[in-house]
Parts: structure tokens; sequence; C-alpha cells
């Protein structure tokens, strides 16, 4: 009798399907791979999973679209939580010391260092989405027809969970790669694309498991080492960046404007987060030695923040509002970048988070999102604050430790916010903004849509920031 013929005759109890679901008998009787060749493949997944961590955090500050922009942020985020799962993954496999750190292949590392010294969001997004991506998929697909599914199974289940989220971004590419990427677009990139091909054939694949082909590859962009650029850009609907005629803090904490109208600034400050990851990415990118966990929660933050900047937008856009009419600025990461070193600007992100934990902070703001009679506003700013104390904790994490001693952490943080003051008649006088006030206009666009006439009294509001900095110092202290 063969095996086949004794799996075929093998009955479980009353049909139950067996081995929990994973696999059928005649799936799980074939040897599948080693321990040696299951490690081998699964540092390389990990090291392509690194890499396009890297490439999304260090374009972030330096994309102008702000949709790319914000996807590079969840990307990012998405491609630090399947290293952490690869990571651990290897280190249950006999594999101490576990050696994730070594370049597995020449030819993949020239792969992604062409991809990150690409100089055009064309490119890059040709090289992530329709190269990269799809190869590393590729091969996580063939890892789970190889490996043995019950043997293996942790390590299906990790790529399981890896290709549902590659789908995910590799359609988001796609999609703006047609939006985007024209014919005279990829006649330029032709011999650079073939060269993206030739990386992954010379290396067998992103897995290595292919025949390597043995042709001559040489650097073309990367020939140039790429060098991060911390100068914030924006598309052309992002207007008068160094804008501060109107302090939406100021109005916020006002008690003689009504909840309704505070929303809008509410929205404005969500939609002007969009800061915080081109400022974030810069912390990332420059620091390194730290534990893979630090890059992981770090990539998580700067997600959440730019998800805030989407929920800013959701909100303008549900009440028929041209966002645009408002200044959302990179004055704020454009400082923190050129003028601070990347532990000043995670002290600087510290201590805001901890004025945000005061119950003028956001507590504060779903208060009013409640009172406003918005629902959703209310959620928006429920989960803005749910975020907001889980980034608190984080810094609890990683940047206390820095100092030892809170106090002397949130105190270096204010003193670093110093030095960015105010910068509003430098920049007034260098001609850069005249610090309009766009409040006006998005008032009357709301009051517009809810039917109602415009307070004079909200309409009149011309608060700037040309003596203060947008922080919740003040406010916390008189609370």
């Amino acid at each position: 009798m063969t095996a086949s013929s004794k799996i075929a005759d093998y009955q479980s109890y009353r049909g139950v399907p067996s081995l929990a679901g994973l696999a059928t008998l005649t799936e799980a009787a074939r040897p599948g791979l080693g321990i040696e060749a299951c490690v081998t493949r699964l540092k390389r997944f990990h090291y392509a999973f690194r890499r396009l961590h890297e490439i999304f955090t260090a374009w972030i500050t330096a994309e102008p679209i702000y949709e790319i922009k914000t996807a590079f942020s969840l990307h990012a985020y998405l491609c630090s939580e399947h290293v952490l799962a690869l990571r651990t993954r290897v280190g249950e496999m006999r594999e101490p010391p576990l050696g994730l750190e070594v370049v597995p292949d020449p030819a993949l590392e020239l792969l992604f260092d062409e991809i990150l010294a690409a100089p055009t969001t064309t490119e890059r997004l040709v090289g992530l989405y329709e190269k990269a991506l799809p190869a590393l998929d590729a091969a996580l697909e063939r890892h789970m027809a190889d490996t043995n599914p019950l043997t293996d199974a942790p390590s299906v289940r990790v790529c399981r969970f890896a290709r549902l989220e590659l789908a995910d971004m590799i359609d988001f590419g796609v999609k703006s790669i047609a939006c985007l990427v024209d014919d005279e677009a990829r006649r330029g990139m032709e011999l650079w694309s073939k060269l993206l091909d030739d990386c992954l054939a010379v290396s067998g694949g992103i897995d290595g498991s292919m025949q390597p082909l043995d042709r001559a590859i040489a650097r073309r962009h990367s020939a140039t080492p790429y060098r991060y650029d911390p100068v914030p850009r924006r598309d052309e609907r992002f207007q008068d960046l160094y804008n501060q005629g109107v302090n939406p803090e100021a109005f916020l904490y006002d008690p003689s404007f009504d909840p309704q109208s505070k929303t809008l600034m509410m929205l404005f400050k969500r939609l002007r987060e969009i800061d915080v990851p081109e400022m974030m990415a810069s912390i990332i990118h420059e620091t390194k030695g730290k534990p893979w966990n630090y890059y992981r929660d770090m990539s998580r933050q700067l997600w959440d923040e730019a998800r805030h900047a989407m929920m800013g937008e959701v909100g303008f856009v549900s009440l028929g509002i041209d966002w645009k009419a408002a200044r959302i600025t990179h004055n704020w990461s454009l400082r923190l970048n050129t003028e601070c070193t990347p532990i000043e600007r995670h002290a600087v992100l510290y201590f805001i988070e901890q004025g945000l934990m005061a119950k003028t902070g956001k507590r504060y703001e779903w208060e009013v999102g409640v009172q406003s009679g918005n629902p959703l506003m209310a959620t928006i700013q429920d989960f803005d604050w749910a975020d907001e104390v889980l980034h608190a904790s984080l810094g609890r994490e990683w940047y206390i430790p820095e100092f030892g001693d809170r106090k002397q952490a949130i105190d270096y943080g204010d003193q670093c916010w110093s030095k960015v003051l105010s910068n509003w008649t430098t920049v007034y006088d260098q001609g850069l903004t005249q610090h309009e006030n766009w409040w006006p206009a998005i008032y009357q666009q709301a009051c517009a849509t809810w039917g109602i006439a415009a307070d004079p009294h909200v309409l009149a509001y011309r608060e700037t920031y040309e003596t203060q900095r947008a922080d919740l110092k003040a406010v916390s202290g008189s609370g």
C-alpha cells in the first residue's frame, strides 16, 4: 500500500477537519523545507521589509504629493510590523545569534539602494510597487507553497499576514502609477527599470530560490550615495507655507466661541499634523542602533499622525469645505528638521504630548467635539485622544530613558521647543508670507453648509502666532 493510499484511507473523527484546519493530510505529509532553508528565506524577507521600511520612511518628508506622503507613512509602519514578526520567527528557529543585520545578497542590496536613491516620485513608485513589493509577495507565496504547512505553520502565518498587507500596498501603488506615470516617464526610466529586473534575476529573487542569472549589474542612481533631504515638500494645493496668521489654539480655548465653530479649528489642527510625519521621519531615519521595537513604535506614531491629518481632511470634505483655503504650513517640521538634532526633535514631540494629556488637552477637544453636535467630530477626537495617550506612553518607553528623570526630560523638551519660537517677523520681513488671515474664508464656507448666518464675533477672530508658539503650555499652566 502506498503512502498516498494510506492517507486516503485515514479518517478523522466523524469527518472533522484534521490538523486544526491548517492543511490536508496529503499536504502535510510532504517533507517541505528544512530549518536551514526556511531560515535563509526568512532572513531575506526580513532584509526586504527592513529596506522597504527605510525607503518609505526616508521619502516621507521630501515627497510633495500629500496622498503619497500619507501612504508612505502607512506602508513604512506596516513594513516595520513585518520586520518585527520575521525577527521573532527567526529567533524561534535555533538561530542565536540571528545575523539579521547581514546583507544576504549584493544584488538585493543594489535593488533597494537604487530605489532609495531614485530622484523622482514616478521612479520611486515604479521601483516600489511594480518591482520590489510584487517580487517580495511572489517570494512569500513560494515559501508558503514549498514549506510544510504543519511543521512550519508559524512561518506560514507570518507570510499570510504579510501578503494580505502587501496586496493592499501594491493595489495602492498600481492605482497611483496609473494616475502619475505616463508613457514619456516610462520611456525615461526604461534602462533603470531593466536594472531593477536584473538585480532580482541575479539574486535569484527576493528569496534566492530561483536560479541566479550570471549578468553584470552596475549602479545608476545609487552611484551617488543617497542623502536624506530634511526639507518638507508639499504639492501645489498647499499654499503660503510659512503662514502664521491664525492661532487655532487661542480660539479653541476661548470660552466666548461656540463648540461648532471650534470644530473647524480642530479640523485645521488635525490636517496640519501632516508636519508630524515629516518631522518624525527625520528622527527615525537619523537615529541609528536602536532595538527594532523602537523603530516599530516610532513608525506606529508616525502613521497615527498621518492618519490624524487625513481625519482633518475627511472632516473638511464632509462639510463641503475647501481645506486649501486654510494655510496648512510646513514651518514647524521645516524648522525642527533643519535647526534641531534628532534627540531635540524627539524632546519637542514628547513635551507637546505631555501638554495634550492635561485636562485642557485631548479630553477637552473630545468634549468640544461632543458638544458640537457633529458625530463625526466626536469620533475623530475620541480616537485622536486615544492615540495621543499611546504616544505619551511610547515617549516614556523610548525618550525618558535618555535622561533617566521625567522632569529633566520634560524640561529639556521645553528648552528645545524654545529654540524654534515664532519666526513670524523673520518670514514676514523676508517676504515668505504676509500671514494672511484665512479664518473668515473657512468659517463662511462652514456657515453655508450649516445654513446659518456668520457670527460677527467669530468672523472677526484674528489672533496670530506672532508672539506665541503652537503648544498648550500657557493654557495647561492656567488649568
